[in-house]
């Protein structure tokens, strides 16, 4: 059998790429402190700024890794938090790369050596992985760490089978970005004003890009734009 492992996937992008691998026959695993709704992902509770936690969890995945034919590992969850270069002090900082980028260098140690040639590892990024907007910081230090993360993890499994690739979604519709951006219609309304389609993208429009990615291993160490093209500022 098939496996996809995401983290994150209780809400949002995660979400909606554990209903698009379950779509395909895939056992999905949902790695986070929430549980996914949906039916058939098999929910592996994980706080992923712990590495007990995370540890715990690779024991538990280890055998139907080994045992899959192919692995889709999902670097998704990620923490967005309102702060600036002038406000964010260092132990805020470590809190972010906990999530966003230590946790997937320690659950890529521990999975990686167990799965098979057809797998791949596919880390959502965000337009900031490449560029900045004030007022997200730490976010965008994460972001970009992704990037870098994802190319050494190309460049280092040369031979495996294995792929990588960075999806790099726009403003998407989630709890996150609704979280950060406030209840404010107007905000919400500019926001999605700063792409050609004036909208802001579904997660279900990540989610078939993360799946494609998965399946195509011509795009290792790809960064992969899903923005619906936004304007230059």
């Amino acid at each position: 059998m098939d496996t996809a492992i995401i983290t994150g996937a209780s809400v949002g992008i995660g979400r909606a790429t554990a209903q698009a691998f379950l779509e395909q026959g895939y056992r999905v695993y949902n790695l986070s402190r929430r549980q996914c709704p949906l039916e058939q992902v098999e929910n592996i509770t994980c706080d992923l700024s712990s590495d007990t936690a995370i540890a715990a969890a690779c024991e538990q995945l280890k055998a139907a890794v080994s045992q899959s034919s192919s692995v889709a590992l999902v670097h998704n969850a990620s923490q967005m938090l309102k702060d600036s270069a002038e406000d964010c002090d260092s132990e805020q900082l470590r809190r972010v790369l906990e999530t966003n980028v230590v946790a997937i260098n320690s659950l890529n140690g521990l999975l990686l050596p167990h799965m098979p040639s057809g797998s791949s590892v596919i880390y959502v990024g965000s337009t900031l992985s490449e560029k900045a907007v004030p007022g997200s910081f730490s976010y965008v230090v994460s972001k970009h760490a992704q990037l870098g993360m994802m190319r050494s993890t190309c460049q280092d499994l040369m031979g495996r089978g294995i792929h990588t690739a960075l999806v790099c979604p726009g403003f998407t519709d989630t709890e996150m970005l609704r979280t950060h951006l406030g209840e404010d219609p107007d905000v919400a309304a500019a926001i999605a004003g700063m792409n050609s389609f004036n909208r802001l993208i579904e997660p279900q429009e990540i989610a078939e890009l993360i799946r494609w990615a998965h399946h195509n291993p011509v795009i290792n160490g790809a960064v992969l734009h899903a923005n619906l093209g936004q304007k230059e500022s």
